[in-house]
């Protein structure tokens, strides 16, 4: 099977052409119509001419992996502006995005009142996001990212060429092209008789879900410099709409230098740092995303393990150093949102048993049952099933030395299913997304965060009695910033 490397400039311009030849010579013993299938379509739609490309749109989309409720629909928003540049050649893409949420409930990381904008690229195998401090790898993404690219329009046909596509006779004179980009995703594009692409289904690997299917449908084509492109693109990831796009604007051979991989970005490591908050407690940070270790008398208690397997590991790694000899027993999810849960497979192919709260559950269990074959996991390659402990409004772990309590938050617009974590004797409490602590000396909003003073009124409902907030975002700080960003008066104690 024919390969090529995504990361090297003009590669995919000689792997189409080869993968053209092996189709009309080599492969035409073994398909003699996907040769003709692959070269009326990639003519119709003027994939040759299609290097690079620009389109811009507006419509609605929907947050994958953040639903309000485990199990339910992805939180829809507003895109009020999508521009998506590519680069086949060079296997790269970059996503501009303005959106704001067009419903209250739900994650996704967005202000709960107006505008955000996003700016997400790929090249070959490194993902980063464009931030107003710089770029910032995001490792987890790549895949996604990857699998976006080539089931564009024209992408699919070109990942079909290299990866010696097979043609199935479809309806009304058309065909599908099935192919797989190994250890990446899988892909089945229909055709209609003219040789459009007009719908992709496709797998590609999550780490909450593992074999994941992606539905997209390409219509209303029309003629751009040569090139067909459709003017409406929608998409479902999931079994739940995700994309609804009006296309406004294409360009052919658009201007590809903003697609540069950054320096900052080049380092797509984990590095896990320790900073030690009390005896037998540490916060696990270095990345986008934190994790909490809690030492007890013959095991750890690992609070959060996010993203996937790569920073789950190395999380795991650093919590088996500060410890030695103590197993990592439990680890403690937040809440159901796929960048928190990303590394509760990892966790279970680690042997701890996960705990989580009730709604959740179920969820879970249906969720790794999934078949995960596109790329393995560790769970996936161990084989094992996860042992899972549901929390419904509390739990007491730890032991007399150190006792843990787990919470739920209730009536918060971010999760419906959400933990934190309180050590009493340390006076600290762990969370995530109720709370994300701001640069220092940055003012308070004008407007309090809606989950700030949700967090605010869960702690005092308890009676927790919190010196410190340890964030599964940001840094470690009193618990003074949290009462003066949501603009309320410290209680006295």
């Amino acid at each position: 099977m024919m390969r090529f490397a995504l990361t090297r400039t003009g590669a995919f311009r000689s792997a189409f052409v080869i993968g053209m030849a092996c189709w009309l010579a080599a492969c035409a013993s073994r398909s003699d119509n996907a040769a003709d299938v692959l070269a009326r379509s990639a003519a119709t739609m003027g994939a040759s001419n299609a290097q690079s490309l620009r389109y811009t749109a507006e419509g609605t989309g929907h947050t994958f992996g953040q639903a309000y409720k485990p199990g339910g629909t992805w939180p829809r928003i507003t895109l009020h502006s999508f521009t998506r540049t590519i680069d086949y050649d060079k296997g790269a893409m970059r996503d501009e995005v303005v959106l704001s949420r067009a419903e209250p409930t739900g994650g996704g990381g967005y202000p709960l009142a107006g505008q955000q904008r996003n700016d997400q690229s790929l090249s070959g195998d490194v993902a980063w996001n464009q931030t107003p401090n710089g770029a910032v790898p995001v490792p987890r993404l790549v895949s996604d990212r990857m699998h976006q690219l080539w089931i564009t329009p024209h992408g699919v046909l070109k990942a079909a060429a290299r990866n010696n596509a097979e043609a199935v006779r479809g309806a009304d004179g058309g065909a599908m092209l099935k192919f797989v980009e190994p250890g990446r995703f899988s892909a089945t594009a229909q055709l209609n008789g003219e040789g459009l692409v007009t719908q992709v289904d496709s797998v590609f690997p999550d780490p909450v879900l593992g074999d994941t299917r992606t539905v997209t449908s390409y219509s209303d084509y029309r003629d751009i410099a040569g090139i067909k492109f459709p003017m409406r693109i929608r998409q479902t990831m999931g079994g739940f709409e995700v994309l609804d796009l009006t296309v406004k604007d294409v360009q052919a051979h658009a201007d590809t230098a903003a697609l540069q991989i950054p320096d900052a970005a080049r380092n797509q490591g984990e590095r896990v740092t320790a900073e030690k908050v009390a005896e037998g407690v540490w916060f696990l940070g270095g990345g986008s995303h934190n994790s909490v270790a809690i030492e007890t008398r013959d095991h750890l208690v690992l609070v959060e393990t996010p993203l996937n397997d790569a920073r789950t590991q190395a999380v795991f790694a650093q919590a088996r150093t500060l410890a030695p000899g103590k197993p990592v027993r439990f680890a403690i999810n937040s809440h159901a949102h796929f960048d928190h849960a990303g590394g509760v497979r990892t966790a279970v192919a680690e042997g701890a048993t996960i705990v989580t709260q009730a709604a959740n559950v179920s969820y879970f269990e249906s969720a790794f049952a999934q078949p995960n074959r596109v790329r393995p996991d560790r769970m996936a390659q161990e084989g094992r099933r996860p042992d899972i402990v549901a929390v419904g409004d509390q739990l007491a772990m730890g032991d007399a030395s150190r006792p843990i309590e787990v919470h739920r938050i209730t009536g918060s617009v971010h999760s419906d299913s959400f933990l934190m974590v309180y050590l009493p004797n340390e006076k600290v409490l762990i969370q995530a997304d109720a709370f994300t602590p701001s640069a220092p000396n940055t003012p308070p909003p004008a407007v309090p965060n809606a989950n700030n003073v949700n967090l605010i009124a869960n702690m005092e409902r308890l009676g927790l009695k919190v010196d410190r907030i340890l964030p599964l975002h940001g840094r470690v700080v009193p618990v003074s910033e949290l009462y003066a960003t949501a603009g309320k008066p410290l209680p006295v104690r």
